[in-house]
């Protein structure tokens, strides 16, 4: 799908006067990424990435860790929620700031984006609660969409 293509079904799901999410308007601001805490029917952690001005989501049930021993399941989530299934409840932005894109295959960095369609993105997060290396792994499993989100350990990669 075309960058232009993702963009405009990324606007059509949302209505940001309600949110803060961004547009895909902004430019030159860095790479941001968005942690919410969202008390639906039951609570999670919407983790997204602004991927290409699109925000790229996950649902991470018991929210992101500290521990590089901490495994941590991360559901990716696209495309419209029906309301009275799951979408209703509180929604807090539980943490916010930018991110740099780690990744690399045989020496060369990878686009977050192409990372993502791989299976596999290390971000280094620069957030309030959130701060060093992260990654996102698409986990072998049926369904396709789950991911495991996992801390790194960061003095393996300051120097990136």
């Amino acid at each position: 799908m075309a960058h232009d293509d993702r963009l405009a079904e990324y606007r059509s799901k949302r209505n940001f006067r309600r949110t803060g999410e961004p547009s895909g308007s902004r430019k030159g601001r860095g790479q941001r990424f968005v942690v919410q805490r969202h008390d639906a029917s039951t609570l999670h952690f919407d983790f997204r990435l602004q991927v290409d001005d699109v925000l790229v989501s996950w649902s991470v049930p018991k929210g992101p860790s500290l521990d590089p021993r901490d495994k941590r399941l991360a559901v990716r989530t696209e495309g419209e929620i029906p309301f009275r299934e799951y979408g209703a409840g509180t929604v807090v932005v539980w943490d916010t700031g930018t991110y740099r894109n780690l990744t690399e295959q045989h020496g060369e960095r990878v686009p977050a984006r192409q990372a993502i369609d791989n299976g596999h993105v290390v971000i280094w997060l620069d957030g309030h609660k959130l701060a060093g290396a992260y990654a996102l792994t698409k986990a072998k499993l049926a369904g396709g969409q789950q991911w495991l989100l996992v801390k790194k350990d960061d003095e393996d990669l300051t120097n990136e």
